[in-house]
């Protein structure tokens, strides 16, 4: 019998798969190399792309991340009664690992059929393969992270069994702190509270990262008796103003005709910034005002296949991408405001559909995890 379905998070896995794809089509406007994705170095080639990008990146999707982190927490932490360490890390890791091996190996070799690299490219990206992700698949990053989470989830269970909202919210502030170290490295010092070239464990280092979101999960889970109304009022509001300063940082930085840094022009577009809390925060609110008793099947069943879809999405985008940017990002075949969207909802639809065929073969769940 299936597991009961919290309906919010299927419509926030369903959104937050498509704001992946919209981060990725943007990339295509503000990258400096041919690979359609942001490198170490950017070049925004016009007003319009400077604008668009930072609307669509950074104010509509730059949550996408911490939306799928705090979901998962969300579902997860604490553990189930009864459920140890070992069976927790058996079903999931056998849930997202066996996938993640497979589309590393495809993003090593298929790329070979089109001749968009050589043997010996490929041939690095298998020796990489145990180590980091492969050299066309950068978007799996996200997975190195999300194994993190896994992997604290049993430790800090107990704890959040037992604490208080006072408790949570002690953490929360320090982890509130963390977040502004990526604006303090770049205003105010390199290394801080303790780092150095031979330590770069900080005085936050363990009340950092991604496991803010897991705590910040369990409080709104447990502890936030707001009413739906509030819910939607300082949901919006949060998620506005950290949506409006995350827009406003990249276009504040970014000047059209000129190479720039990336982290420079990204500077506060890291997932763990206090802006793109807020925006995650607010959106997460506004979320879980959804009260519907049981979602649309259409929304169901795109939850469940949303796993696969963003294994496979730079199969598609990347050459979508291509035929409508059409050599000149400066002038794609659409208008900037336009062509980023539309890259992003036929990566989706490709993504929808092949990962839905996907699984009516047999053994689909260790491909696609659906």
């Amino acid at each position: 019998m299936e597991k009961e379905r919290i309906v919010f998070i299927d419509y926030l896995r369903v959104v937050a798969c498509f704001l992946v794809m919209l981060v990725h089509a943007s990339e295509n406007f503000y990258g400096a190399d041919s690979s359609g994705l942001a490198g170490n170095v950017s070049l925004l080639a016009t007003e319009q792309n400077r604008f668009w990008v930072a609307f669509f990146d950074g104010g509509v999707a730059r949550t996408c991340v911490p939306l799928f982190m705090i979901a998962s927490a969300f579902l997860l932490a604490p553990l189930k009664p009864g459920q140890g360490m070992g069976a927790f890390y058996r079903h999931r890791f056998l849930r997202i690992l066996p996938p993640m091996l497979c589309f590393m190996l495809i993003y090593t070799f298929l790329p070979l059929a089109w001749g968009a690299m050589t043997w010996e490219q490929s041939l690095q990206d298998l020796r990489t393969i145990p180590f980091n992700f492969p050299s066309m698949a950068g978007h799996l990053w996200f997975m190195y992270p999300l194994i993190s989470l896994y992997i604290i989830i049993p430790v800090v269970s107990p704890w959040l069994e037992r604490a208080s909202a006072r408790d949570e919210g002690l953490f929360l502030g320090f982890w509130g702190l963390s977040t502004l170290l990526p604006w303090l490295h770049r205003l105010v010092a390199p290394e801080l509270w303790g780092e150095c070239f031979w330590n770069e464990y900080h005085a936050l280092w363990y009340c950092s990262g991604y496991l803010g979101y897991l705590v910040l999960a369990h409080y709104i889970r447990v502890h936030l008796r707001w009413d739906r109304d509030k819910r939607l009022r300082l949901g919006a509001l949060c998620f506005l103003v950290g949506a409006a300063f995350t827009a406003w940082s990249f276009w504040w930085r970014g000047t059209p005709g000129e190479l720039i840094q990336t982290p420079l022009l990204e500077w506060s577009w890291e997932f763990t910034t206090p802006n793109v809390v807020l925006a995650t925060f607010g959106a997460f609110l506004l979320f879980s005002c959804i009260e519907q008793k049981q979602a649309p099947r259409w929304i169901t069943e795109t939850s469940k296949l949303t796993f696969g879809m963003y294994l496979m999405h730079l199969l598609f985008l990347a050459p979508i991408s291509n035929a409508i940017i059409s050599g000149d990002v400066a002038h794609p075949l659409l208008p900037v405001w336009l062509a980023i969207p539309v890259i992003a909802i036929l990566s989706y639809l490709c993504c929808l559909l092949t990962t839905k065929l996907l699984t009516y073969l047999p053994g689909s769940k260790w491909i696609v995890g659906a």
